[in-house]
């Protein structure tokens, strides 16, 4: 019988192990200097505390990490001919798709 709270492999049976990742993701809890600097910007930005996965994946370059920020900022989340909601939608929808968690 399953464990309470695991997933389930369909095909085998057993409870899935969260996925490695190829890239390293630090924490809220890790960052440290730029880093942490990075993350505080994100939030000052988004108005959320919770950093998500797609950001922390560039917190080895904070730096480059601004830099997404702002191109998101400006491509992602600007009003042009789909609005923000829209488009967060369909990101969410994609995101789905993909399971991906964020």
């Amino acid at each position: 019988m399953a464990d309470k709270g695991k997933a389930i492999v369909p095909e085998a049976g057993l409870p899935a192990a969260k996925p490695a990742t190829k890239i390293k993701v630090i924490e809220d809890v890790e960052a440290r200097g730029e880093t942490a600097a990075a993350y505080d910007f994100w939030r000052s930005g988004s108005g959320r505390q919770q950093v998500p996965g797609i950001i922390k994946c560039f917190g080895a370059r904070p730096d480059f990490l601004r830099q997404v920020v702002e191109f998101s900022n400006t491509v992602h989340f600007s009003e042009g001919h789909l609005s923000r909601r829209h488009k967060e939608m369909i990101a969410s929808y994609v995101s789905y798709l993909n399971r991906c968690p964020y």
